[in-house]
């Protein structure tokens, strides 16, 4: 296939997040030519949503998307593509018959112990149970956890949702993994702490086409980069930039990357409302899935079908070669193979590496927008206005 007779000024390869912010501020600031070639049949990668057809809900595809961040150049970029809805992201969990609010707070506390808590009760209720374990004794997942919320909590909340997303005894998984476990001494059940938070008033969808409404940019969908000699018609003759998955990229010569995949099953129910709420954690080991979606809780300002729902059940796996890759595993192997990755990127002809497949880092939305902004201000500003040496790469961006 040849694509050649575009002649475009720089090549972006996906068009995700972080794709299309740098695709927009190569066109409009400084109005070169972009070409983006897409390997799936619709543009905005994971982030992509449809209505669903019987009942005209907006489903994320992919998995729930909840924007927020507190970075206010993130924060006032992506209001030139849309506005926002005042939503504020609440989870529940389910656990044992029994509906919490979550991540852990004073009112999960307090209702799983059967008694109401103080804040300074319940910091002194967590230090004793954590007290089992010492953080810094910790051998596996299971051990971490428990030194940090104690055992009660960790088998109810931690144990089940952790081995089913993992598919592997918490007892066999690293300490690495989880860092720290929030716990808030309040009754504030707010899923993120970030100082803006909403989802964009006509969908993501009409977000990311509006990102790549310029006449600069052409799109090319259904396009696989490193097939059928397309990636030979650019390499070395104009800018890349490359968040497909950095291993697939080099034909896996330093071996696969390890991650986690979703399946996600939809079903229309014929009821008004299924749970009451947009996510619902199931913590219970024997309970397959890890979460139900209901997707007319995220636009609870948007007037819908009567009698009918969508719900979307997750389950989480190990990645194939096959599959999706969603979260990056991250072992001590993976990221071996990954710094021998970012040595032969460093040796690609004007090729950058970006994204949360480009560089092998779970992103949030707003962390690769922040993170493209960053690879056009200091990398491709400088190389197309002044002329500076373009340094192939960036695949820790």
């Amino acid at each position: 296939m040849s694509l050649t007779s575009s002649n475009p000024d720089i090549v972006i390869v996906g068009s995700g997040f972080f794709g299309l912010t740098v695709a927009e501020r190569c066109a409009t600031e400084l109005d070169l030519k972009v070409l983006v070639i897409e390997r799936r049949s619709h543009l905005g990668g994971n982030a992509y949503s449809e209505r669903e057809p019987e009942t005209g809900i907006e489903v994320h595809k992919y998995g729930a998307h909840l924007f927020h961040t507190s970075n206010e150049r993130v924060w006032e970029y992506v209001n030139r593509f849309t506005s926002f809805t005042g939503y504020q992201h609440r989870v529940f969990a389910k656990y044992a018959d029994q509906v919490y609010s979550f991540p852990m707070n004073l009112g999960l506390i307090s209702q799983f112990f059967g008694r109401y808590f103080t804040p300074d009760e319940a910091r002194a209720l967590i230090a004793e149970q954590a007290s089992e374990i010492r953080t810094e004794d910790a051998t596996n997942l299971e051990e971490k956890a428990i030194s940090l919320i104690g055992r009660p909590l960790y088998e109810a909340f931690v144990k089940g949702y952790t081995a089913k997303q993992w598919q592997t005894d918490p007892t066999e998984l690293s300490a690495d993994i989880i860092t720290r476990l929030p716990v808030r001494y309040t009754f504030d059940n707010r899923y993120f702490n970030d100082k803006y938070e909403g989802l964009p008033v006509d969908g993501y969808t009409a977000w990311l086409e509006r990102m790549a409404d310029h006449p600069n940019i052409e799109v090319v969908l259904e396009t696989d980069f490193l097939a059928d000699g397309v990636a030979e018609q650019f390499k070395g003759r104009v800018p890349v930039v490359y968040t497909g998955p950095v291993d697939e990229y080099f034909d896996n010569s330093e071996g696969r990357l390890s991650w986690r995949t979703v399946d996600l099953t939809a079903e229309v129910k014929d009821v008004d409302d299924f749970q009451g709420c947009a996510v619902m954690n199931y913590n219970d080991a024997d309970v397959p899935f890890t979460r139900i979606h209901e997707f007319k809780h995220f636009h609870p300002e948007r007037t819908y079908l009567p009698g009918k729902t969508v719900i979307v059940h997750e389950y989480s796996r190990f990645a194939t070669e096959d599959d999706e890759p969603y979260y990056p595993i991250n072992t001590a192997e993976d990221r071996a193979k990954l710094l021998r990755y970012r040595d032969l990127a460093e040796q690609e002809p004007m090729v950058l590496f970006g994204g949360r497949l480009g560089t092998y880092k779970y992103l949030d939305m707003h962390m690769a927008i922040a993170s493209a902004l960053s690879m056009f201000d200091n990398k491709l500003k400088p190389h197309f206005v002044d002329g500076a040496e373009l340094k192939s790469g960036g695949v820790d961006a």
